[in-house]
């Protein structure tokens, strides 16, 4: 003992020495003991690194564990002190490990610095000894020999060393003493046992350690002295009875049996099974093996089966067993619910059946009897719906009140059936039932109205907006079409504007829209179902028309078309900035578009006058002189705002004169005569188009004539046939505008039809059908058509009415029984529901039948079990007394009662045949002797039923079979002689004679066979010994049974017996190693084989069954592996890691099934693989970073290590390339992320870096771990408005504060530096800054003054948007603010000045129409609100002068007279065309003077320009006539000239062509609501030899693929036929028809 204390010292110092050795070089060791307390002091890192203890907090110094380990000290950094941290037990840490050392790490920053500290823990003695168990438990054979040996599983101490456990000490006893062998402790027998004298030994094993002071552990060992097994187990009772109510629940205990056994231990242990039991007893009991109680594991069912008889076998732990009968009577309950049978149903169930109609019929039966059989049928009350009974167990579903299926489309009615038991029981079938649809629901739109908005000038054809509609009904009643309502838009018809698409409703645009013509208009859009008769709903659709910029200004004054010349008068006086004239023009656009600009572009004295940029109001630049021209002359632009904007010119005379009669050769500015040659052109382009025209006419008729040839008619007496029908009311919704009114033909047959060919005679125009009418046509109307064509089923018939159909035949079902049928005054033609109809009458005829039938009578038959198919049974017919034909015609039928039917009936002769195999077992196993099967006889017409009962009879088919072909018994060497072992009987499933009567046992020497009796008389064999048992001569027996029926011929069942023979414990397991080693590789898969171990016993049998097991684990052991207790395969349970432990030493015990055991040692070398994935730990971050950080900053500090050695803990680490971020590594298994480039929070604010470790292992293994870095922002991104410049419409006299428009700008950057200030900039040169205010945070301006159009109509102002960064920085735009024109100023009287009277002289010889004087006035408006109007409100004498409307000019109505006043007033007012005109007067005086020269100038001059116009215009409508009936007619001498290709041959041998029921041009939508148009369907024209001979020609075809996309077999049904057949067809052409495509 003290050697091994001084090599741990000389150890242990030696340790230290290499620890100081290595401390040298940067690493820290500190030793101490375990179980310190926290915050001791470890030692002072501070001194040991050489550091100040300021130094410490300055470069931030911390303690990290290595690896992910715990952190187990911590460092005072104010003294550099190392204390504890957590409580350090150095066996939980390290195990039994002789060394404990744990690593940690001191970082220190600024530089990076790493030092390495090593603590090593000391071992301190703080575990007792402990054994595994409290008691370690002994079984031993009474008949064990003296010095047998026993191991004993030694104790185990968690400390090392010298604490570790040093001794064992067994407490003194008489028959057992201790003895150690090495590590194995073995308990030695010294004196016999005597089971009779003891039958349990206690003993007390104590283990000390070395340690000081002393710990010590102890363990009782209790010895179990064991008997013999020389005892059968005997029942209680031979036969047990019990009585358990049928559907007793699960675990219901039945009875309790009991057996005892004489012997101890494992022999006298009984355990209780059934014997031989059927398969339905397995499924319905199970007995408690060890208690010896039978429950209910299944369902019992007194009708199934009302008693059972089973065997129970009682064994102990050796094979020794006996037998008991327990008998289980069943006691019936009400246990089974009503069966519910649904023997008929109506599926669907239209919606307008009358309340009553029978939809189906339902039969309920319960197995039980009396009032447990006795059953109320029941529906839910919430469904229109009832039962009716009718006969026993029979009822009708009928309904209650009306159907809706749009309401409820399915009934899921629950039928419940409920009994008179107690309790009683119930059961439900649920039916489900469909109501089918008729057309009762119009459509709904899913909008009151719609809105669809489009910009003029459209496309024809493109899409305004879509409607949808909604009809609950089903397929075609609920299928949507819709169509335009008739109406028109200003003349014009709607179809015209707009279209609709029948199937999807979409509207469609057929026309370009003007706004200015245009700007709204209302559809009305139907939707009609596709039912009968159809339904149908409106809805409006409001088209608003948007605006473009198309219509160029409109000058309004002055006139273009005046013929003044003198238009403007101008005063000699007039002073510069004077308002001479205004130009006044509108623009039939609006908004942006119709604002207007004037520019003068030419002008006689470009200084002279100047106009308003938007006032159109012409002013003099300066005064007039005397130099100036008389006449001035000046040439106006206006142009509007649009994009692109559009202009107009016009041409302003001036005079500038104070008085008409100072201006001189007023010829010098007369009308210009214009356009002179024009009509010249005119009339010879009319001339050269007649001429052309009037050949063109008579060449045409001159070919006619000479080339005339009379048209063959070889049939005549036309028949009419309805051809295929076009409703009219069809728009066109593709665009194309090609349909513009609807054609409809009648196709007439001539005499002879079959074959002749047709021709085409009257059209349908749009007034054939009304929209509210269906097809349907009268049976005149057909008379009409058809002629006298006989034979032809409409001739006689009439379209049905589905409605009355259903009416009709519902009554011709319902009446059926009194042969009465009401049919309906408009069905005329036979039914097409003969099927339906039949299955009506059926239907009331088996309720009629269930009604007035009754059952009765009852026929039984016997007959053998397993009696081939088709054997006769019986004759029923001879039994019911009835006739064969009787039978057929009632229709008679065997209908089984809840069983398979196993019989049918042959209804030619009356005979009951087998139909199916008989097995009396297997439908009468539970009815014991007798064995009846109840079926019924049902015959309809009336109903009638009879009881059928077959009594089958047992027959000798089936063999004795025992329930295991080999009974095992285990008997030990030892049992007496005459001992008795009952076997289990075998089984046969037939009955009386036919069962077992006898048994046989094979001849041998030690066993004979015996019969033993049971209470009720069944037979069982006994094996009884007669010759004492040998193990050594013979260890195993092999017996044969057979059990032998009475049957004629006798059956033979055969089993054998095997017995063996059993030894005693006498021998203890050995291994045949006493220390086991083996090699596996860490992270082995779980079931890998680490060793296979082998132990021995001599003994056989129980005793000689060896198991394997750990006899102590540690926590680090305990389930990493397993031991397989039979094979002793020692196999990987969990995860071997190298890492928590390279090696494991384990204990295996190895015992028998007597108790004797033995141990070995197993260790286990655990091989290092790379397994370890690098882990990346990170020390220090900075989740934020500046973006203006310099590149080489440190942002992160990693750490990574792996915990794997050698090339696998060698690691990299690396980081993606695309991030401006670099590694850097200074000191090992450290690593610092700097960056590497220039940040830019605006390109990304953040980085998410993975940082990647790889080792260098074989295979390398790698991880990640993504390290977030956000990018803080800086101030360096100035704002951005939206707009460079904005652009602002006011109205002008708006009040302070109005909201004009909003700026808006944006900034890249974050926070406070994206935060946004606006503000007008100040302009110091101009005060439009101060017009508008703006809100500084949402940038939104408003007026701060009041405009006027008049005096500003437009300005600029710049808006600085500033942020809120440091510095902060800038942005400005431009908001260009338009001010709009209102109605605000009454018209300025120029001339006649109104301040002083001036006289206007006129002479009295000035004849009617003379101008006297012009009213100058100008209204400082613009556009419409400046156009201005003259009137005389007031004059001297009426009726004398007469003022021009809008150009002012004052003319005589008719020549002076004498009498007229010399002085004249006439007073003038000119109103403007504003919205709310405002007006001014003007006093005029005129003088009437004699002697004054009349100026021929001044007279009102005839428009000599008007009868040139007229002229003009009569010449453009001949040519444009003369034109296009030249272009007709070249049309119409083509058309006929096509048309006659058309012409086709008959053959007299040629059949009529199958020709399309309809034929519906390419995307057309009805509007009839008749629900003809459902599809488009296109044929290819095929022209025939000599077809240019017709009567009238086919046009091109319209799609030459549709019919090729179509399949053969619906290409048989067009119009197409072979060349053969072409010849046949000739088309005769009515008057003034289409042509028409036959293919």
């Amino acid at each position: 003992m003290m050697d091994s204390k001084t090599a741990f010292f000389h150890l242990h110092t030696f340790y230290y020495l290499l620890l100081l050795l290595h401390s040298s070089y940067g690493d820290v060791s500190f030793s101490f003991p375990e179980e310190m307390k926290r915050g001791s002091v470890i030692g002072n890192l501070a001194k040991d690194l050489g550091l100040e203890a300021s130094a410490l907090s300055a470069r931030k110094a911390r303690i990290d564990a290595e690896g992910s380990g715990k952190r187990y000290c911590d460092l005072n950094v104010k003294s550099g002190e190392l204390v504890v941290a957590d409580r350090i037990d150095r066996e939980g840490l390290c195990g039994d490990k002789a060394s404990c050392v744990l690593k940690h790490e001191v970082v220190l920053e600024n530089p990076l610095e790493l030092h390495r500290i090593n603590l090593h823990i000391q071992d301190v003695n703080d575990n007792a000894p402990v054994f595994k168990d409290n008691v370690i438990n002994l079984e031993i054979q009474e008949s064990a020999d003296r010095g047998a040996r026993f191991v004993i599983e030694e104790g185990h101490d968690a400390d090392i060393g010298q604490n570790s456990i040093q001794q064992y000490i067994l407490k003194k006893n008489d028959n057992f003493v201790l003895t150690l062998s090495g590590n194995t402790i073995e308990l030695v027998l010294d004196k016999e046992l005597d089971r009779e004298h003891k039958q349990e030994i206690n003993l007390l094993l104590t283990a000390l350690d070395g340690g000081s002071p002393q710990r010590s552990g102890t363990v009782v060992i209790h010895v179990t002295v064991l008997d013999a097994n020389d005892n059968a187990p005997v029942f209680s009772q031979a036969v047990y009875k019990a009585s358990l109510p049928e559907n007793s629940p699960p675990d219901t205990i039945v009875i309790h049996v009991s057996a005892t056994d004489a012997d101890e231990g494992l022999n006298g242990e009984v355990t209780y099974d059934f014997g031989h039991v059927t398969e339905d007893v397995e499924k319905l009991f199970s007995i408690d093996h060890k208690m010896g109680a039978i429950k209910v594991t299944g369902t019992v069912d007194y009708d199934s089966r009302t008693s059972y008889e089973i065997r129970v076998k009682a064994k102990d732990g050796l094979g020794l067993s006996s037998y008991a009968k327990v008998i289980i009577s069943i006691t019936d309950v009400n246990d089974n619910a009503p069966v519910i049978n649904l023997k008929s149903l109506s599926n669907p169930v239209p919606e307008n059946v009358p309340p009553g109609t029978e939809v189906g019929i339902i039969n309920v039966q319960d197995r039980d009897s009396d009032k447990n059989g006795q059953v109320h049928c029941s529906i839910q009350q919430n469904v229109p719906f009832k039962l009716v009974p009718s006969i026993k167990n029979y009822y009708s579903l009928v309904t209650t009140g009306q159907l809706d299926r749009e309401l409820v489309s399915d009934y899921n009615i629950t039928i419940s059936a409920t009994d008179e038991g107690s309790p009683p029981l119930s059961s439900s079938k649920m039916i489900h039932l469909s109501v089918a649809d008729i057309n009762d629901n119009p459509p709904v739109f899913e909008e009151q109205s719609y809105s669809a908005y489009v910009s003029e000038n459209n496309k024809a054809g493109s899409t305004l907006c879509s409607v949808s509609a909604q009809d609950p009904d089903w397929r075609q009643n609920g299928t949507v079409i819709y169509s335009l309502l008739a109406a028109e838009v200003n003349g014009a018809p709607m179809s015209s504007y707009v279209s609709v698409n029948g199937d999807t409703g979409v509207i469609h645009a057929v026309r370009s829209l003007d706004y200015e013509h245009l700007r709204s208009f209302k559809v009305h859009v139907m939707a009609r179902d596709n039912g009968s008769p159809p339904l149908s709903s409106n809805v409006s659709v409001s088209v608003f028309i948007s605006d473009v910029n198309d219509n160029s200004p409109q000058i309004l004054y002055p006139s273009p078309e005046g013929n003044s010349f003198m238009t403007e008068l101008v005063p000699k006086a007039a002073h510069g900035g004077s308002v001479v004239s205004k130009v006044i023009a509108v623009d039939a656009d609006s908004g942006q578009n119709a604002w207007l600009s004037y520019h003068i572009v030419k002008s006689t004295d470009p200084g002279l006058f100047t106009i308003g940029l938007h006032s159109g109001e012409i002013r003099t630049q300066r005064d007039i002189s005397e130099s100036d021209s008389m006449k001035q002359n000046l040439i106006v632009a206006v142009k509007d705002n649009g994009q692109p904007p559009l202009s107009a010119t016009c041409s302003m005379y001036l005079l500038i004169s104070d008085n008409l009669a100072e201006v001189p050769e007023l010829k010098d500015i007369s009308y210009d005569e214009k356009n002179s040659k024009l009509t010249s052109y005119l009339i010879i382009a009319l001339v050269s188009v007649s001429t052309f025209f009037l050949t063109f006419i008579v060449v045409v008729l001159g070919v006619r004539f000479c080339r005339r040839r009379k048209p063959r008619l070889l049939f005549d007496g036309a028949v009419a046939i309805p051809s295929a029908y076009l409703p009219p009311n069809y728009a066109d919704v593709d665009g194309t505008g090609t349909l513009r009114s609807s054609y409809n033909y009648d196709a007439y047959l001539t005499t002879g039809s079959r074959t002749s060919d047709f021709k085409f005679v009257s059209s349908y125009n749009d007034n054939t059908l009304p929209a509210d009418q269906t097809l349907r046509k009268s049976p005149s109307d057909f008379d009409e058509m058809f002629g006298d064509a006989e034979g032809s089923p409409e001739r006689s018939r009439e379209p049905l009415d589905c409605s009355r159909i259903f009416s009709s035949s519902f009554s011709r079902a319902w009446l059926g029984f009194s042969t009465f049928f009401a049919v309906s005054s408009y069905q005329r033609e036979p039914l097409r529901m003969d099927g339906r109809i039949n299955f009506k009458h059926w239907m009331h005829f088996v309720l009629f039948s269930l009604i007035f039938a009754v059952s009765s009578g009852e026929v039984r038959y016997v007959l053998p079990e397993e009696m081939q198919t088709g054997s006769i049974i019986g004759n029923i017919a001879q039994d019911l007394r009835l006739e064969v034909k009787e039978l057929r015609d009632r229709r008679a039928r065997v209908v089984a009662d809840g069983t398979s039917q196993l019989c049918e009936l042959d209804p030619a002769s009356g005979n009951l045949l087998i139909s199916q195999r008989i097995d009396r077992e297997e439908l009468c196993s539970a009815q014991g002797s007798g064995c009846t099967i109840q079926h019924q006889i049902l015959l309809e017409d009336p109903l009638q039923a009879f009881s059928l009962l077959l009594d089958i009879a047992d027959i000798n088919d089936n063999t004795p079979v025992f329930a295991a072909g080999e009974i095992s018994l285990d008997l030990v060497e030892s049992t007496v002689l005459g001992r008795r072992f009952p076997l289990e009987s075998a089984h046969d499933p037939d009955l009386g004679t036919n069962s077992i009567s006898e048994y046989k046992l094979s001849p041998n020497d030690h066993f004979g066979l015996e019969i033993g009796t049971q209470i009720n008389g069944n037979a069982y064999p006994e094996l009884v010994l007669k010759k004492a048992l040998d193990r050594e001569t013979q260890s195993e027996h092999v017996l044969k049974i057979n059990g032998i029926d009475g049957g004629n011929p006798a059956r033979t069942g055969t089993a054998f017996i095997r017995i063996r023979v059993l030894d005693v414990n006498d021998n203890v397991p050995v291994f045949n190693q006493h220390v086991y080693r083996a090699v596996v590789p860490e992270n082995s898969v779980t079931g890998t084989l680490i060793a296979q171990l082998n132990a021995t016993d001599l003994d056989d049998g129980l005793y000689g069954e060896i198991t394997y097991s750990f006899s102590h684990l540690s926590d680090k052991t305990r389930g990493v592996v397993h031991i397989d207790p039979l094979s002793g395969e020692v196999r990987v349970a969990g995860v071997i890691d190298y890492e928590e432990a390279s090696t494991h030493e384990l204990d295996v015990q190895a015992k028998d099934g007597g108790g004797q055991a033995s141990h070995c040692k197993l260790i286990i070398d655990v091989a290092d693989v790379n397994d370890n994935k690098p882990v990346i730990e990170i020390k220090s971050a900075s989740a934020n970073v500046a973006e203006d950080s310099k590149p080489g900053m440190m942002v992160a500090l990693i750490n990574i290590y792996d915990m794997d050695t050698g090339n696998s803990g060698h690691v990299t680490c690396s980081i993606p390339d695309n991030v401006p971020f670099q590694i850097v590594s200074e000191v090992k298994n450290y690593y610092m992320l700097v960056t590497d480039g220039t940040l830019d929070r605006e390109v990304q604010s953040e980085y998410n870096i993975t940082v990647t470790a790889t080792d260098s292992g074989t295979p390398p293994l790698e991880s990640s771990k993504i390290l977030t870095i956000i990018v803080n922002d800086i101030n360096d991104n100035p704002p951005s408005f939206t707009q460079n410049e904005y652009t602002a419409n006011l109205l002008e006299n708006q009040p302070i504060g109005a909201f004009v428009m909003k700026v808006s700008a944006v900034d890249m950057d974050d926070a406070s530096n994206a935060k946004l200030l606006y503000q007008i900039l100040k302009d110091t040169n101009s005060e439009v800054s101060s017009f508008l205010t703006i809100n500084t945070e949402t940038g939104e301006l408003f007026t701060s003054r009041l405009f006027d159009y008049e005096q500003s109509v437009y300005f600029q102002i710049k808006v600085e948007a500033r942020d809120g960064g440091d510095p902060q920085l800038t942005a400005t735009c431009t908001v260009n603010v338009f001010i709009k024109d209102q109605n605000d100023n009454a018209p300025v009287i120029l001339y006649p000045v109104q301040a002083f009277i001036v006289e206007d002289m006129v002479p009295l010889e000035a004849p009617r129409g003379y101008l006297v004087t012009k009213v100058v006035a100008v209204d400082a408006d613009s556009g419409h609100n400046a156009w201005l109007s003259y009137r005389i409100i007031k004059e001297t004498q009426p009726s004398l002068f007469a003022v021009g409307l809008h150009t002012g000019e004052i003319r005589t109505m008719r020549a002076f007279m004498e009498d007229d006043d010399p002085k004249q007033t006439v007073v003038i007012v000119v109103t403007d065309n504003g919205h709310d005109s405002l007006s001014a007067t003007a006093t005029v005086s005129i003088a009437i003077g004699e002697g004054l020269p009349v100026v021929q100038e001044l007279f009102d001059l005839p428009d000599e320009s008007q009868g040139s116009d007229s002229l003009r215009l009569y010449l453009v409508i001949a040519l444009f006539t003369i034109s296009t009936l030249l272009i007709i007619l070249i049309m119409a001498v083509f058309y006929v000239k096509l048309c006659r290709r058309g012409y086709v041959y008959r053959s007299s041998t040629a059949n009529l062509p199958v020709f399309p029921t309809t034929y519906y041009p390419q995307s057309f939508t009805d509007f009839s609501h008749c629900g003809t148009l459902l599809q488009d369907d296109r044929f290819d024209p095929f022209l025939t030899t000599g077809s240019w001979r017709g009567d009238f020609r086919f046009g091109s075809n319209t799609d030459t693929d549709t019919l090729k996309k179509r399949s053969a077999a619906y290409q048989k049904n067009t119009l197409r036929r072979t060349s053969a057949d072409r010849s046949t067809l000739k088309i005769r052409a009515g008057p003034q028809h289409p042509c028409y495509v036959v293919t």
